[in-house]
């Protein structure tokens, strides 16, 4: 995967408007302001989500990665298996992004810490 500047210029540009809407909203709905601060994703985080879509997608795979995560969540049956492997895949889109973007690694791994720490 190949970034360029002007490229992630913009991912930011988009990550930081989505994550001030999302505060906004919070906010307005009579949260806490600090609370809603604190959990709302940095804007790298949404970068780094936003990046992890793409690989999904341009290898055919977001969908059926979405709905294996649903699987894992439901508790279901199969649902410990879906986790494992939903996890390990994400782990290794997380790797080639930090790989590939090194300014995003400190959100790769806050990111990835969610989900390998189970």
């Amino acid at each position: 995967m190949i970034l360029e500047t002007e490229r992630l210029l913009k991912l930011r540009a988009d990550a930081r408007l989505e994550r001030e809407t999302i505060l906004e909203h919070r906010v307005r709905d009579g949260e806490d302001p600090a609370v809603a601060y604190a959990e709302t994703p940095e804007v790298d985080d949404f970068v780094v989500l936003a990046l992890r879509d793409e690989m999904l997608e341009d290898r055919g795979q977001l969908a059926e990665f979405g709905l294996a995560r649903l699987a894992a969540i439901a508790g279901g049956p199969d649902a410990e298996e879906h986790r494992r492997t939903t996890d390990r895949i994400e782990f290794e889109l997380m790797r080639d992004i930090a790989a590939a973007v090194p300014e995003l690694t400190v959100a790769v791994w806050r990111i990835a810490g969610k989900f390998t720490a189970r």
